[in-house]
């Protein structure tokens, strides 16, 4: 039933801009209207009702669509999007992604339209997409808690230990993620050792774990086309007094940022709030990215927590907050969770102790 409800949602911005419908080519989108989670789709979303609403897929998915998309007329056709437009008779203003379309593609577009007018309408679903409903959010949850599963075993089990590399480390925690309900990783795991913690986005390599050595983890699990994101910071052996000191203040401006995760706070403001606990230390110029970003069906979507960040904060939005203090050449750290935007507080989707480990 949520599919026809976000459909529903989506008219009354059709309606409000005097579309007669909305073509959506966007495969995420297309999953987000309906559920159908094939290669190859387009959906015809009528701005009056499901009865002029129509769904297209290939040959390929017959069965996949039937059980996905049972509630809308489905058609087997390819190219898609102009075959839904040749059969859009009467309407007169038809939107298009036109974020999604290339400018090749318009033209086939505009020869299957017939006499129908093709209007740019771009972000139309993902500006919905934006406040997550009771099941995405239920998804983000069961994402978190594979990956904090995953890694409260890879420490558990002696994974993260001096002699090992990078990639084995990153390999066993993926493979931890599909052990605990996972379809797979949201992105290529970070395991970034001594020195490499300092570059914020390191692809492991065959490095190998040293003794004091710092360690970042970012990684998260996907679920249901769902992605968490979290990133620890660890320390293997004995921690250092610099360590020790850079982990505090980045914990601090963590808890900064997320404490200023409420509704109606501007999305700058709350980048603010970490960054200035990192600036008044002296490490600004150290703290190399922004605060975080939306988190759902894209592992970095809308909004964007930064200096730049356009916006205020809604009830539902699920986002990162992932402040960092990189020194070149020495080590950096970062902590960063998955949260849900809500009234009073927010809620934490991962658990894992952001305390210092020490393994």
């Amino acid at each position: 039933m949520h599919h026809a409800t976000r459909r529903a949602a989506l008219r009354a911005s059709l309606r409000a801009l005097e579309l007669d419908a909305l073509l959506v080519t966007n495969l995420l989108n297309v999953r987000y209207l309906t559920g159908f989670t094939g290669s190859n789709a387009a959906l015809l979303v009528h701005a009056e009702s499901d009865e002029g609403t129509a769904f297209c897929t290939d040959g390929r998915y017959l069965t996949q669509a039937a059980g996905q998309v049972p509630d809308l007329e489905r058609v087997v056709d390819r190219p898609c999007d102009a075959a839904l437009l040749k059969r859009a008779g009467g309407l007169r203003r038809i939107g298009f992604e036109s974020h999604d379309v290339t400018v090749d593609g318009l033209s086939a577009l505009e020869a299957a339209a017939g006499g129908a007018a093709l209007v740019r309408a771009p972000g139309l679903v993902e500006r919905l997409r934006v406040v997550k409903d009771d099941a995405e959010v239920e998804a983000l949850r069961m994402a978190c808690a594979a990956a904090d599963r995953a890694l409260a075993g890879l420490l558990e089990h002696g994974g993260l230990r001096p002699g090992r590399t990078e990639r084995e480390i990153a390999r066993e925690l993926e493979n931890r993620m599909l052990d605990h309900g996972a379809a797979g990783p949201s992105f290529e795991s970070i395991v970034a050792a001594g020195a490499h913690s300092a570059v914020p986005h390191h692809r492991p390599t065959d490095a190998v774990v040293r003794d004091g050595d710092l360690v970042k983890l970012d990684f998260g699990a996907l679920v249901d086309g769902y992605h968490s994101d979290m990133t620890r910071t660890v320390v293997v052996g004995r921690a250092a007094d610099w360590q020790r000191d850079l982990y505090e203040l980045v914990a601090a401006a963590q808890a900064a940022g997320r404490a200023a995760l409420a509704p109606g706070t501007g999305l700058a403001a709350v980048d603010a709030a970490a960054r200035d606990v990192i600036d008044a230390a002296g490490y600004g110029e150290q703290f190399l990215h922004g605060l975080g970003h939306g988190v759902g069906l894209q592992i970095h979507e809308a909004p964007a927590l930064s200096k730049a960040g356009d916006g205020t904060l809604l009830p539902g939005m699920a986002v990162t907050v992932e402040p960092g203090v990189y020194l070149a050449g020495k080590g950096g750290v970062r902590i960063e969770d998955t949260l849900v935007v809500r009234e009073g507080a927010p809620e934490l989707l991962t658990l894992t102790t952001k305390e210092l480990v020490v393994v």
